[in-house]
Order: structure tokens, then C-alpha cells, then sequence
């Protein structure tokens, strides 16, 4: 047996930057073990596999880290798009087409947009409204993420869970200088499963350099030491904050970096919208380029 995959580079316009995604368009017949095996080869923070439709929407897709399944995520949802759409695998397609892909987290819509006979940017709308977990003790998080307590910022927020569709531990520090610093301390993140977590941290900072946010992602417990960009947890970031704003009503858009400190600078653009103090709606995109393509052999 023998699956085409191509790889691209999501939410940068530069080859070598952004956030790495092996996508096998024709997944048809492959067991869940064997997903998880290529998935492991490769060694990115997701690949995924493309199904034909199951519920009658464009196709039917599942996400896997070199650890495990997930029901949703940022960077792959938008890549995927891009490969498909790339590839022709949508037609031809003028100006924008919407998509949507199945998911174990629900629905989502991935809007396309082409220019100059190119698809120039994706962004996909969170197939959950944005929710919250619990409250951590800042001690606990700073430990994990090799920190100093006093600079966890808890102005806005404390640490807190938040997700649309994928949990993530949600971190504000004081300045670029401490998201510089953070490295992962694993007993600390040990002893955030310690409390029934999956311990991904996000971290951000609010800058004004060119950027609104700057942001990185630890998760070593799901095979991802750093992640270069990570649209779910930018995309809960921009409902937590439209949801902590004091603006009840209004469109809300952040330009964020991330993976800067990795060597793969990425541009994540973060959008929400809020009505009457409900954030109905968070979209995350970007740009994306082709890298390779080839063919996974299979015994």
C-alpha cells in the first residue's frame, strides 16, 4: 500500500518558517494505529488524514500529534485547506470558497481565499463557542513553565483553561523578556496532570512592536516540546480576551507572532466577535506555502 502526502508550512508566506503539516489527502483505509505511526514518523506537531464526508459536508477529517489524537486543532484545519485547495482538490476555485470538515470536536468552516491565480490566506472559524475551566494557582503554572511567579500577569485573567475545541492552560506574562525565559520544567508538568489537566500551556505576552501578541505553546505530554504556532489556542485567546474586554458588543482582531524563539517566525491573524457580552464567534488564520510532496510505503 502506498498514500501521497505533501507537506506544508502554515501561517507564514516563506518556506522553513510557520508551523510544519504532513497532510495525506487520500486516507481511505488506514487503520487508527497506523495514522498514529505516520504521525510519529513524521514527527510534526500534527498531520492529518482526509476522508471522504460522512455527514454530507466537503470531507471528513482526524488530527494526530506523535502522541495521540485530537479533536480539533489551528494549524492543521488551515493547512489542510490549503493542501486540498492547492492541489485541486476543490476546483477551481475564484476569489473565496468555504469548506467544511468534519472533526471530532465538530464542524469546521474554513474559508479560502485566492488571489492572482494563488491561494493567498485560510481561516477557519472554531467549531466551539469558547469556554472556560478552571482557575491555577499562579506558583503551580510559573513552576512548569520555569518562571518567576511575579511575572504571570493576572491583571485580565489568572492562569485559566480556556478552549474552542481544544483545552489549553492560558498563561499572561509581563513582558517578552519572560516569554524569552520560559523553558519547560517537567516535574512542573507533571504535577499539572496532577490536576486532572491535560497540562498544553500557552503563553502570551500583549506587545506593540509590529504585533499585538506574542505567544508560544508547551506541550511535552502530547509530543510537542514547542509548538511554532498554534491556531486553537490563539483562536481561545481571542475569545478569552473579547470575553474579559468591557466592550459588550464589537469585532475583535489581534496580530499575533509566534515560534519566533524556535527559528520558524509565524503570523497568526486572531479574530472574535461579541454580542450583547457573548463571544459568538473566534476565527484564527494566515497565510501557508508547499514544501514537498511524496509517497508513505505501507506493508
Amino acid at each position: 500500500m502506498k498514500y501521497r502526502y505533501y507537506i506544508c508550512d502554515v501561517f507564514t508566506e516563506t518556506r522553513f518558517g510557520g508551523n510544519q503539516l504532513a497532510v495525506l489527502p487520500q486516507a481511505d483505509g488506514l487503520a487508527s494505529e497506523q495514522m498514529q505511526q505516520i504521525a510519529r514518523e513524521f514527527n510534526f506537531s500534527e498531520t492529518t488524514f482526509v476522508f471522504p464526508p460522512k455527514t454530507g459536508h466537503t470531507r471528513h477529517v482526524r488530527i494526530f500529534t506523535p502522541a495521540r489524537e485530537i479533536p480539533f486543532a489551528g494549524h492543521p484545519n488551515v493547512g489542510t485547506a490549503f493542501v486540498l485547495a492547492s492541489i485541486g482538490g476543490f476546483g477551481e476555485i475564484k476569489s473565496s470558497l468555504t469548506v467544511i470538515f468534519e472533526e471530532e470536536a465538530g464542524l469546521v468552516l474554513v474559508a479560502i481565499h485566492e488571489s492572482d491565480g494563488k491561494i493567498a490566506s485560510c481561516e477557519l472559524t472554531a467549531p466551539q463557542s469558547v469556554s472556560f475551566g478552571k482557575t491555577l494557582p499562579v506558583q503551580l503554572v510559573a513552576t512548569a513553565i520555569s518562571v518567576d511567579a511575579k511575572d504571570v500577569v493576572t491583571k485580565t485573567h489568572g492562569p485559566q483553561v480556556a478552549s474552542v475545541g481544544l483545552p489549553f492552560i492560558m498563561v499572561e506574562l509581563r513582558d517578552r523578556s519572560a516569554l524569552e525565559r520560559a523553558r519547560i520544567n517537567m516535574s512542573g508538568f507533571e504535577a499539572l496532570v496532577a490536576q486532572d489537566l491535560m497540562p498544553d500551556v500557552f503563553l502570551y505576552t500583549r506587545t506593540g512592536d509590529g504585533f499585538d501578541i506574542r505567544a508560544r505553546m508547551f506541550a511535552p505530554l502530547s509530543g510537542v516540546p514547542e509548538d511554532p504556532a498554534t491556531g486553537s489556542a490563539n483562536c481561545a485567546l481571542a475569545g478569552l480576551l473579547a470575553h474579559y474586554s468591557p466592550q459588550r458588543t464589537g469585532s475583535f482582531t489581534w496580530r499575533i507572532a509566534q515560534g519566533v524563539e524556535m527559528g520558524r517566525p509565524s503570523t497568526l491573524i486572531a479574530r472574535a466577535e461579541k454580542v450583547d457580552g457573548v463571544v459568538e464567534t473566534t476565527r484564527i488564520g494566515g497565510a501557508a506555502v508547499l514544501v514537498s510532496d511524496g509517497i508513505i510505503y505501507l506493508d
